[in-house]
């Protein structure tokens, strides 16, 4: 009797035990994921980054970030009110023309400045930022 049971439980546990789904590959996502979406923000942003690292004076570069280059506008955020405003101030003074003459092959007619942050305010210094996603 016994090993009729046996018989009969192996028998439904095999009848009744689905096999688990195929699971995807995650390598094609990642390689379009990056082909969609990273490369072409790096070829978009990488002369208009160097062209804003080397115009924009040291002391407001930590502050600042380039967040999205759309129709010839680069949005660009600021940290604080304080840098927001001397950088402003820089813009107007003629630095936005020349910034906007150094990115004129990359297609950058007018530059916005939008308060914000990119990293977790938690950090005291600028060492200790920590990128926000």
């Amino acid at each position: 009797m016994r090993n009729l049971d046996d018989a009969e439980l192996r028998r439904l546990a095999r009848v009744k035990q689905a096999a688990p789904p195929p699971i995807p590959s995650l390598g094609p996502e990642l390689i379009t994921f990056f082909k969609q979406n990273i490369q072409k923000r790096q070829t978009k942003f990488a002369p208009i980054a160097e062209c804003w690292e080397q115009l924009i004076p040291e002391t407001l570069i930590d502050h600042t970030a380039l967040e999205s280059f759309h129709r010839g506008q680069l949005t660009v955020l600021v940290d604080s009110s304080s840098h927001l405003y001397d950088l402003k101030q820089l813009l107007l003074a003629g630095l936005e023309k020349q910034i906007v003459a150094g990115c004129r092959a990359a297609g950058l007619r007018k530059v916005t400045l939008k308060l914000g942050r990119w990293y977790d305010s938690r950090g005291e210094g600028t060492q200790d930022r920590k990128l926000r996603f």
